[in-house]
């Protein structure tokens, strides 16, 4: 039986957002896994989705270029240590550059981004390498986008720490940038429901299964359950399933239809996402020096 400690609970209540005792409880059953405690907790508690932004420790910047026609652009995630340097000036104008050079020179990954140069000719390896010595903080290049279209690009950087850019066919000139803080704002992994992962869908089924089975009901009601909360799922999480931001009443795929327009694709940048907070208990460390 592993040991549950109170740094794993607390981890598990920020990420759910549930009770000390129901988390605590959950890792016991779980025999310690953190991923099958909290899925566990999903299934017993109902829970819509995980709040894994709670985990995220990486601080940083997100710049966005866009070429003067519109065709091409590029979104780019640049991370540093503290919040403090995620504000720099120096540090937003080097993330912005680094965009620039991804949309003009169509790097293949970040290794060739790095050996790549900036708009006034500096090499982006050295001219990070010059940042790291004038800021006192480790700072990466940590991933990017690069789209060219047929149609018309548009972004939104909400602060710097959220970046939206978005390829789209047609439309007023207002609607890629409105879709773009859309976007930011309701946080679609996709554009329609044909796209939504596979994996993603059969996890979501599973859960809901177990939640609608806990009800009792016999499983021709189960089953109602299950589908209804799947339409519901592909509805929130589907950029043309969700009601427009700046106008509830209307549906993204409704305002699209009467602009004559189409979202071909986008992507949405946060900084840290997917990067998990170390948890340092301290007292444990000091109970353990002293033992030394």
């Amino acid at each position: 039986m592993a040991e549950i400690t109170a740094s794993m609970v607390k981890e598990l209540r920020e990420a759910t957002g549930l009770g000390m005792m129901d988390c605590k409880k959950a890792l016991a059953e779980t025999d310690g896994d953190f991923k099958a405690a909290e899925e566990l907790l999903r299934i017993k508690s109902g829970a819509k989705a995980s709040k894994a932004a709670s985990r995220v420790a990486a601080e940083g910047v997100v710049g966005v270029f866009i070429s003067a026609d519109g065709k091409t652009g590029a979104l780019v995630e640049v991370n540093c240590e503290t919040d403090f340097v995620a504000r720099n000036e120096d540090l937003l104008a080097f993330a912005k550059n680094v965009a620039h050079t991804v949309a003009q020179k169509n790097p293949a990954d970040v290794g060739a981004l790095t050996a790549g140069t900036l708009p006034n000719g500096e090499n982006v390896e050295e001219a990070r390498k010059a940042l790291i010595m004038k800021l006192g903080e480790n700072i990466n290049v940590r991933r990017f986008v690069r789209y060219s279209t047929a149609g018309k690009l548009a972004a939104y950087l909400h602060g710097s720490k959220i970046g939206v850019l978005i390829d789209i066919n047609g439309g007023s000139e207002t609607l890629g940038r409105d879709l773009a803080m859309h976007i930011a704002a309701s946080k679609p992994i996709c554009v329609s429901k044909d796209q939504v992962p596979q994996d993603l869908l059969d996890n979501e089924r599973k859960i809901y299964t177990a939640q609608a089975a806990e009800s009792g009901k016999p499983a021709n009601i189960v089953e109602k359950m299950v589908e209804g909360r799947i339409t519901k799922y592909l509805a929130e999480v589907t950029l043309l399933g969700q009601p427009f931001v700046k106008d509830p009443d209307t549906m993204v795929e409704k305002l699209l239809a009467v602009q004559g327009a189409r979202v071909n694709a986008f992507q949405m940048f946060v900084v840290g996402e997917g990067i998990e907070k170390t948890v340092v208990d301290f007292a444990a460390e000091v109970a353990a020096a002293a033992k030394v």
